[in-house]
Protein backbone atom coordinates (compact mmCIF):
# COMPACT_ATOMS: atom_id res chain seq x y z
CA UNK A 1 0.00 0.00 0.00
CA UNK A 2 1.12 3.76 -1.40
CA UNK A 3 1.96 5.84 1.78
CA UNK A 4 -0.03 8.27 0.56
CA UNK A 5 -3.07 6.05 1.09
CA UNK A 6 -2.39 5.00 4.54
CA UNK A 7 -2.15 8.39 5.40
CA UNK A 8 -5.52 8.90 3.49
CA UNK A 9 -7.40 5.68 5.38
CA UNK A 10 -5.63 7.21 9.01
CA UNK A 11 -7.24 10.27 8.79
CA UNK A 12 -10.60 9.39 7.22
CA UNK A 13 -13.03 8.22 10.27
CA UNK A 14 -16.64 8.58 10.85
CA UNK A 15 -17.71 11.38 13.59
CA UNK A 16 -21.38 11.91 14.68
CA UNK A 17 -22.12 15.97 14.85
CA UNK A 18 -19.58 18.68 14.89
CA UNK A 19 -16.08 17.20 15.66
CA UNK A 20 -15.45 19.42 18.82
CA UNK A 21 -18.52 18.59 21.08
CA UNK A 22 -17.93 15.03 19.50
CA UNK A 23 -14.19 14.98 21.25
CA UNK A 24 -15.55 16.63 24.48
CA UNK A 25 -18.27 13.99 25.51
CA UNK A 26 -15.09 11.87 24.23
CA UNK A 27 -12.60 13.40 26.45
CA UNK A 28 -15.45 13.54 29.66
CA UNK A 29 -16.81 10.26 29.15
CA UNK A 30 -12.64 8.84 29.04
CA UNK A 31 -12.16 11.08 32.44
CA UNK A 32 -15.53 8.92 34.00
CA UNK A 33 -14.16 5.62 33.40
CA UNK A 34 -11.82 6.24 35.19
CA UNK A 35 -13.78 7.08 38.21
CA UNK A 36 -17.08 6.01 39.76
CA UNK A 37 -20.37 7.33 41.94
CA UNK A 38 -22.39 10.04 41.42
CA UNK A 39 -21.22 12.99 39.44
CA UNK A 40 -20.10 16.72 41.84
CA UNK A 41 -19.14 18.46 38.88
CA UNK A 42 -17.10 18.74 35.57
CA UNK A 43 -14.76 21.34 34.61
CA UNK A 44 -13.54 21.21 30.87
CA UNK A 45 -10.54 23.39 29.78
CA UNK A 46 -9.94 23.68 25.72
CA UNK A 47 -8.11 25.50 23.70
CA UNK A 48 -9.65 28.84 21.81
CA UNK A 49 -10.27 26.68 18.59
CA UNK A 50 -12.36 23.85 20.29
CA UNK A 51 -14.08 26.10 22.66
CA UNK A 52 -15.62 28.51 19.75
CA UNK A 53 -16.26 25.40 17.51
CA UNK A 54 -18.46 23.99 20.22
CA UNK A 55 -19.83 27.08 21.57
CA UNK A 56 -23.24 26.97 19.89
CA UNK A 57 -23.49 23.83 18.04
CA UNK A 58 -26.11 21.17 17.85
CA UNK A 59 -25.33 18.59 19.66
CA UNK A 60 -26.37 14.44 18.95
CA UNK A 61 -29.23 13.00 21.46
CA UNK A 62 -29.98 16.93 22.41
CA UNK A 63 -32.09 19.73 21.32
CA UNK A 64 -29.06 21.66 23.44
CA UNK A 65 -26.41 23.47 22.07
CA UNK A 66 -22.24 24.33 23.14
CA UNK A 67 -19.33 23.13 25.17
CA UNK A 68 -21.56 22.43 28.70
CA UNK A 69 -24.17 20.16 27.39
CA UNK A 70 -21.37 18.13 25.18
CA UNK A 71 -19.40 17.91 28.33
CA UNK A 72 -22.52 17.07 30.44
CA UNK A 73 -23.93 14.41 27.85
CA UNK A 74 -20.35 13.09 28.16
CA UNK A 75 -20.55 12.74 32.07
CA UNK A 76 -24.41 10.75 31.61
CA UNK A 77 -24.21 9.04 28.10
CA UNK A 78 -21.38 8.98 25.82
CA UNK A 79 -19.53 5.87 25.24
CA UNK A 80 -15.70 6.45 24.77
CA UNK A 81 -15.03 3.38 22.49
CA UNK A 82 -16.98 4.78 20.02
CA UNK A 83 -14.56 7.62 19.91
CA UNK A 84 -16.02 10.28 17.73
CA UNK A 85 -19.03 8.74 17.30
CA UNK A 86 -19.42 8.18 21.13
CA UNK A 87 -22.82 9.86 21.66
CA UNK A 88 -24.75 7.73 19.23
CA UNK A 89 -27.63 6.27 21.27
CA UNK A 90 -27.72 8.24 23.96
CA UNK A 91 -31.65 8.39 25.53
CA UNK A 92 -33.79 11.06 26.28
CA UNK A 93 -33.28 10.11 29.94
CA UNK A 94 -29.65 10.53 29.99
CA UNK A 95 -29.97 14.26 27.74
CA UNK A 96 -32.46 15.22 30.67
CA UNK A 97 -29.79 14.35 33.18
CA UNK A 98 -27.64 16.01 31.29
CA UNK A 99 -29.32 19.04 31.10
CA UNK A 100 -30.03 18.80 35.15
CA UNK A 101 -25.97 18.61 35.37
CA UNK A 102 -25.75 22.03 33.35
CA UNK A 103 -28.77 24.00 35.53
CA UNK A 104 -27.35 22.74 38.55
CA UNK A 105 -24.26 24.28 37.81
CA UNK A 106 -22.29 21.56 37.66
CA UNK A 107 -20.09 22.12 34.50
CA UNK A 108 -17.42 24.57 34.27
CA UNK A 109 -15.95 25.46 30.78
CA UNK A 110 -12.96 27.71 30.58
CA UNK A 111 -10.40 29.05 27.71
CA UNK A 112 -7.08 27.65 28.36
CA UNK A 113 -5.57 30.06 25.51
CA UNK A 114 -5.67 31.34 21.93
CA UNK A 115 -4.09 28.52 20.07
CA UNK A 116 -4.69 26.41 16.89
CA UNK A 117 -3.34 23.78 18.35
CA UNK A 118 -5.76 21.08 19.91
CA UNK A 119 -6.28 20.89 23.89
CA UNK A 120 -8.63 19.30 26.08
CA UNK A 121 -8.64 18.70 29.77
CA UNK A 122 -11.44 16.93 31.29
CA UNK A 123 -12.10 16.71 34.79
CA UNK A 124 -14.69 14.80 36.92
CA UNK A 125 -15.27 14.91 39.97
CA UNK A 126 -17.21 12.49 41.68
CA UNK A 127 -17.71 11.41 45.50
CA UNK A 128 -15.54 8.48 45.32
CA UNK A 129 -12.78 10.36 43.79
CA UNK A 130 -11.58 12.10 40.68
CA UNK A 131 -10.36 11.65 37.35
CA UNK A 132 -8.80 14.00 34.13
CA UNK A 133 -8.01 13.34 30.68
CA UNK A 134 -5.38 15.35 28.57
CA UNK A 135 -6.45 15.19 25.04
CA UNK A 136 -3.56 16.77 22.55
CA UNK A 137 -3.23 17.49 18.79
CA UNK A 138 -5.93 15.37 17.11
CA UNK A 139 -9.65 15.18 18.56
CA UNK A 140 -9.28 11.78 20.44
CA UNK A 141 -5.24 11.35 21.19
CA UNK A 142 -5.83 10.86 24.72
CA UNK A 143 -1.58 11.91 26.13
CA UNK A 144 -1.97 11.77 29.67
CA UNK A 145 -5.18 10.42 32.27
CA UNK A 146 -4.63 10.42 35.97
CA UNK A 147 -6.53 8.89 38.86
CA UNK A 148 -6.95 10.95 42.58
CA UNK A 149 -3.64 12.96 41.19
CA UNK A 150 -1.92 9.86 40.31
CA UNK A 151 -0.38 9.39 36.49
CA UNK A 152 -1.93 5.99 35.14
CA UNK A 153 -1.21 6.97 31.64
CA UNK A 154 0.52 9.08 29.76
CA UNK A 155 2.71 8.95 26.37
CA UNK A 156 4.87 11.98 24.62
CA UNK A 157 3.61 15.11 23.70
CA UNK A 158 4.70 16.49 20.37
CA UNK A 159 6.88 19.38 21.89
CA UNK A 160 5.47 22.94 20.68
CA UNK A 161 8.70 24.25 20.36
CA UNK A 162 11.80 22.25 19.45
CA UNK A 163 15.13 22.62 21.51
CA UNK A 164 17.65 24.84 20.10
CA UNK A 165 19.55 23.22 16.93
CA UNK A 166 16.67 21.15 16.34
CA UNK A 167 15.01 20.91 13.33
CA UNK A 168 11.01 20.19 12.96
CA UNK A 169 10.40 16.78 10.87
CA UNK A 170 8.82 17.43 7.80
CA UNK A 171 5.24 16.42 7.54
CA UNK A 172 4.34 13.38 5.55
CA UNK A 173 2.03 15.23 3.45
CA UNK A 174 5.02 18.18 2.74
CA UNK A 175 7.52 15.94 1.96
CA UNK A 176 5.25 15.65 -1.62
CA UNK A 177 4.81 18.18 -4.32
CA UNK A 178 1.41 18.93 -5.89
CA UNK A 179 2.90 17.24 -9.24
CA UNK A 180 4.22 14.24 -7.11
CA UNK A 181 0.47 14.34 -5.69
CA UNK A 182 -1.23 14.07 -8.33
CA UNK A 183 0.69 11.45 -9.71
CA UNK A 184 -0.16 9.33 -7.24
CA UNK A 185 -3.41 9.77 -7.78
CA UNK A 186 -3.34 9.03 -10.98
CA UNK A 187 -1.40 6.17 -10.83
CA UNK A 188 -2.00 4.26 -7.39
CA UNK A 189 -3.88 0.98 -8.08
CA UNK A 190 -7.69 1.87 -7.73
CA UNK A 191 -8.77 -0.58 -5.50
CA UNK A 192 -6.53 0.98 -3.39
CA UNK A 193 -8.61 3.59 -3.08
CA UNK A 194 -12.02 1.30 -2.75
CA UNK A 195 -12.13 2.26 1.10
CA UNK A 196 -13.25 6.01 -0.32
CA UNK A 197 -16.15 4.71 -1.08
CA UNK A 198 -17.87 4.63 2.37
CA UNK A 199 -17.56 8.44 3.20
CA UNK A 200 -20.03 8.99 -0.36
CA UNK A 201 -22.20 6.55 1.32
CA UNK A 202 -21.88 8.12 4.84
CA UNK A 203 -22.08 12.18 3.73
CA UNK A 204 -25.34 11.16 1.52
CA UNK A 205 -26.93 9.60 4.28
CA UNK A 206 -26.13 12.76 6.06
CA UNK A 207 -27.80 14.67 3.21
CA UNK A 208 -30.56 12.53 2.88
CA UNK A 209 -31.27 12.95 7.04
CA UNK A 210 -31.24 16.80 6.60
CA UNK A 211 -33.42 16.90 3.89
CA UNK A 212 -36.06 14.58 5.78
CA UNK A 213 -35.64 16.56 9.12
CA UNK A 214 -38.23 19.69 10.26
CA UNK A 215 -35.47 21.43 11.62
CA UNK A 216 -32.70 22.61 8.42
CA UNK A 217 -33.71 25.57 6.37
CA UNK A 218 -30.60 25.70 4.22
CA UNK A 219 -31.15 22.09 2.41
CA UNK A 220 -35.04 22.71 1.50
CA UNK A 221 -34.04 25.68 -0.23
CA UNK A 222 -31.18 24.20 -2.15
CA UNK A 223 -33.44 21.41 -2.67
CA UNK A 224 -36.29 23.78 -4.33
CA UNK A 225 -33.24 25.34 -6.28
CA UNK A 226 -32.26 22.36 -8.20
CA UNK A 227 -35.69 21.99 -9.15
CA UNK A 228 -36.50 19.57 -6.32
CA UNK A 229 -34.31 17.00 -7.30
CA UNK A 230 -31.65 15.49 -5.50
CA UNK A 231 -29.59 14.87 -9.27
CA UNK A 232 -30.52 17.21 -11.61
CA UNK A 233 -28.81 18.35 -14.85
CA UNK A 234 -27.03 21.31 -12.94
CA UNK A 235 -23.79 20.02 -11.90
CA UNK A 236 -23.28 23.10 -9.56
CA UNK A 237 -26.74 23.43 -8.35
CA UNK A 238 -26.73 19.24 -7.36
CA UNK A 239 -23.11 20.05 -6.05
CA UNK A 240 -24.04 22.90 -3.64
CA UNK A 241 -27.25 20.79 -2.57
CA UNK A 242 -25.23 17.19 -1.51
CA UNK A 243 -22.44 19.20 0.03
CA UNK A 244 -24.64 21.59 1.95
CA UNK A 245 -27.16 19.87 2.88
CA UNK A 246 -24.93 17.72 4.43
CA UNK A 247 -23.20 20.13 6.40
CA UNK A 248 -26.28 21.92 7.87
CA UNK A 249 -27.50 18.27 9.03
CA UNK A 250 -24.09 18.22 10.70
CA UNK A 251 -24.01 21.16 12.51
CA UNK A 252 -27.71 20.48 13.71
CA UNK A 253 -26.49 17.84 15.49
CA UNK A 254 -28.83 15.53 13.39
CA UNK A 255 -27.96 11.48 14.44
CA UNK A 256 -26.28 10.50 11.47
CA UNK A 257 -22.75 10.64 11.50
CA UNK A 258 -20.10 12.68 8.39
CA UNK A 259 -17.20 10.67 6.79
CA UNK A 260 -14.67 13.42 8.07
CA UNK A 261 -11.03 14.46 7.03
CA UNK A 262 -8.39 16.91 8.93
CA UNK A 263 -10.52 15.86 12.18
CA UNK A 264 -13.69 17.94 10.55
CA UNK A 265 -16.75 16.31 8.92
CA UNK A 266 -17.56 19.58 7.11
CA UNK A 267 -14.44 18.97 5.53
CA UNK A 268 -14.90 16.16 4.39
CA UNK A 269 -18.28 16.43 2.95
CA UNK A 270 -16.94 19.72 1.07
CA UNK A 271 -13.93 17.35 0.01
CA UNK A 272 -16.44 14.47 -1.49
CA UNK A 273 -19.79 15.50 -1.84
CA UNK A 274 -19.55 17.99 -4.94
CA UNK A 275 -17.05 15.52 -6.76
CA UNK A 276 -19.94 13.03 -5.98
CA UNK A 277 -22.42 15.37 -7.64
CA UNK A 278 -20.05 15.82 -10.34
CA UNK A 279 -19.76 11.88 -11.23
CA UNK A 280 -23.79 11.62 -11.11
CA UNK A 281 -24.77 14.68 -13.29
CA UNK A 282 -21.79 14.31 -15.73
CA UNK A 283 -21.55 10.48 -15.72
CA UNK A 284 -17.34 10.26 -15.15
CA UNK A 285 -16.59 6.36 -13.92
CA UNK A 286 -16.15 5.72 -10.63
CA UNK A 287 -12.76 5.10 -10.99
CA UNK A 288 -12.08 8.77 -11.90
CA UNK A 289 -14.30 9.81 -8.81
CA UNK A 290 -12.02 7.76 -6.40
CA UNK A 291 -9.23 9.39 -7.66
CA UNK A 292 -10.33 12.85 -7.73
CA UNK A 293 -11.57 12.51 -3.89
CA UNK A 294 -7.84 11.55 -2.93
CA UNK A 295 -6.31 14.21 -4.92
CA UNK A 296 -9.14 16.33 -2.28
CA UNK A 297 -8.06 14.97 0.44
CA UNK A 298 -4.26 15.44 0.64
CA UNK A 299 -4.66 18.86 -1.07
CA UNK A 300 -6.68 19.69 2.20
CA UNK A 301 -4.30 17.90 4.51
CA UNK A 302 -1.59 19.67 2.82
CA UNK A 303 -3.12 23.10 3.73
CA UNK A 304 -4.48 22.29 6.91
CA UNK A 305 -0.99 20.84 7.97
CA UNK A 306 0.36 24.98 7.88
CA UNK A 307 -2.84 26.24 9.16
CA UNK A 308 -3.21 23.65 12.65
CA UNK A 309 -6.12 21.99 12.68
CA UNK A 310 -8.55 24.52 14.69
CA UNK A 311 -7.82 28.14 13.81
CA UNK A 312 -9.52 31.23 13.05
CA UNK A 313 -10.05 30.71 9.12
CA UNK A 314 -12.84 28.53 7.94
CA UNK A 315 -10.68 25.33 6.67
CA UNK A 316 -13.90 24.29 5.63
CA UNK A 317 -14.22 26.52 2.46
CA UNK A 318 -10.44 27.26 1.83
CA UNK A 319 -8.67 24.16 2.45
CA UNK A 320 -11.32 21.53 1.57
CA UNK A 321 -12.73 23.48 -1.21
CA UNK A 322 -9.03 24.20 -2.38
CA UNK A 323 -8.99 20.26 -2.68
CA UNK A 324 -12.63 19.61 -4.11
CA UNK A 325 -11.52 22.25 -6.75
CA UNK A 326 -8.39 20.14 -7.98
CA UNK A 327 -10.98 17.08 -7.43
CA UNK A 328 -13.16 19.26 -10.48
CA UNK A 329 -9.39 19.59 -12.42
CA UNK A 330 -8.69 16.25 -12.69
CA UNK A 331 -12.31 15.00 -13.37
CA UNK A 332 -12.31 17.33 -16.42
CA UNK A 333 -9.00 16.25 -17.70
CA UNK A 334 -6.71 18.98 -16.52
CA UNK A 335 -3.30 18.95 -15.74
CA UNK A 336 -1.09 20.13 -12.53
CA UNK A 337 -0.75 22.88 -14.20
CA UNK A 338 -4.48 23.49 -13.97
CA UNK A 339 -4.28 23.13 -10.85
CA UNK A 340 -1.72 25.41 -10.12
CA UNK A 341 -3.93 28.44 -11.74
CA UNK A 342 -6.68 27.10 -10.11
CA UNK A 343 -5.27 27.18 -6.21
CA UNK A 344 -4.15 30.47 -6.88
CA UNK A 345 -7.57 31.84 -7.82
CA UNK A 346 -8.84 29.84 -4.51
CA UNK A 347 -6.07 31.13 -2.43
CA UNK A 348 -6.66 34.96 -3.75
CA UNK A 349 -10.50 34.47 -3.59
CA UNK A 350 -11.68 33.49 -0.02
CA UNK A 351 -8.15 32.37 2.10
CA UNK A 352 -9.80 35.26 4.18
CA UNK A 353 -13.27 33.24 5.49
CA UNK A 354 -13.42 33.60 9.20
CA UNK A 355 -14.51 30.48 11.50
CA UNK A 356 -16.73 32.02 13.64
CA UNK A 357 -17.90 28.12 14.96
CA UNK A 358 -19.58 25.01 14.04
CA UNK A 359 -23.09 26.46 13.12
CA UNK A 360 -25.66 27.02 10.33
CA UNK A 361 -23.12 29.35 8.64
CA UNK A 362 -20.97 26.28 8.02
CA UNK A 363 -23.97 25.93 5.40
CA UNK A 364 -23.75 28.85 3.87
CA UNK A 365 -19.93 29.14 4.23
CA UNK A 366 -20.00 25.75 2.22
CA UNK A 367 -22.40 27.42 -0.19
CA UNK A 368 -19.59 30.03 -1.17
CA UNK A 369 -17.16 27.39 -1.25
CA UNK A 370 -18.74 24.93 -3.95
CA UNK A 371 -19.24 28.54 -5.98
CA UNK A 372 -15.88 29.70 -5.63
CA UNK A 373 -14.44 26.47 -6.83
CA UNK A 374 -16.41 26.15 -9.84
CA UNK A 375 -15.36 29.62 -10.98
CA UNK A 376 -11.97 29.12 -9.82
CA UNK A 377 -11.69 25.41 -11.91
CA UNK A 378 -13.27 26.68 -15.07
CA UNK A 379 -11.78 30.18 -15.27
CA UNK A 380 -8.13 28.24 -14.54
CA UNK A 381 -8.60 25.75 -16.96
CA UNK A 382 -8.98 29.01 -19.74
CA UNK A 383 -6.19 30.41 -18.36
CA UNK A 384 -8.09 32.76 -16.41
CA UNK A 385 -5.98 33.28 -12.88
CA UNK A 386 -4.27 35.56 -10.17
CA UNK A 387 -0.85 35.88 -11.37
CA UNK A 388 1.65 34.53 -8.59
CA UNK A 389 3.24 38.10 -8.45
CA UNK A 390 0.16 39.27 -6.78
CA UNK A 391 -0.76 39.23 -3.22
CA UNK A 392 -0.63 35.87 -1.21
CA UNK A 393 0.13 33.61 -3.99
CA UNK A 394 3.42 31.71 -4.02
CA UNK A 395 6.13 31.32 -7.02
CA UNK A 396 4.52 27.53 -6.44
CA UNK A 397 1.51 25.65 -5.72
CA UNK A 398 3.32 24.56 -2.91
CA UNK A 399 4.18 28.07 -1.95
CA UNK A 400 1.08 29.95 -2.60
CA UNK A 401 -0.76 26.72 -0.24
CA UNK A 402 1.67 27.24 3.10
CA UNK A 403 0.58 31.04 3.02
CA UNK A 404 -2.73 30.21 2.95
CA UNK A 405 -2.18 28.22 6.05
CA UNK A 406 0.45 30.60 7.55
CA UNK A 407 -2.86 33.07 6.95
CA UNK A 408 -4.36 31.11 9.89
CA UNK A 409 -1.89 30.17 11.98
CA UNK A 410 0.19 32.57 12.92
CA UNK A 411 -1.27 35.01 11.27
CA UNK A 412 -5.51 35.38 12.63
CA UNK A 413 -4.33 35.02 16.22
CA UNK A 414 -5.92 37.85 17.16
CA UNK A 415 -8.83 37.48 14.71
CA UNK A 416 -9.81 34.43 16.76
CA UNK A 417 -9.31 36.56 20.20
CA UNK A 418 -11.83 39.11 18.47
CA UNK A 419 -14.13 36.36 17.88
CA UNK A 420 -14.01 34.84 21.24
CA UNK A 421 -14.29 38.02 22.55
CA UNK A 422 -17.89 38.72 20.99
CA UNK A 423 -19.37 34.95 21.78
CA UNK A 424 -18.55 35.32 24.75
CA UNK A 425 -20.27 38.87 25.33
CA UNK A 426 -23.54 37.50 23.56
CA UNK A 427 -23.86 34.90 25.80
CA UNK A 428 -23.11 37.01 29.00
CA UNK A 429 -26.04 39.18 27.59
CA UNK A 430 -28.71 36.29 27.16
Amino acid sequence: MHELTGLIRQDMKPALGVTEPGAIAFAVASAKQHTKGEILSVKLRLNSGMYKNAFTCGIPGSDKVGNAHAAALGAVGADPDKGLECLEGVTPEEARQAEALVEAGKIQVEMAGIDSRIFIEATVKTREGEAAVLIRDSHTNIVRITENGQVVFEKAEQPSELPEGEEEEVPLIHRYTLKQLYTYAMTVPAEELGFIRQAFEMNLALCKAGLDSPKTTYGPYLLAENGGSLISEDEQKTASLLCNAAIEARVLGLPEPAMSITGSGAHGIIATMPLYAAYKVKGYSEESLLRATALSYLVCMYIKEYSGKLSAFCGCAIAAGTGMACGLVLLRGGDTEDMTRTIDNMASSITGMICDGGNQGCAMKGVVAVDAAYRCAAMAMKNVYIYPVHGINGTTPEETMQNMGRIASPGMVGTEKTMIEILESKSSGR
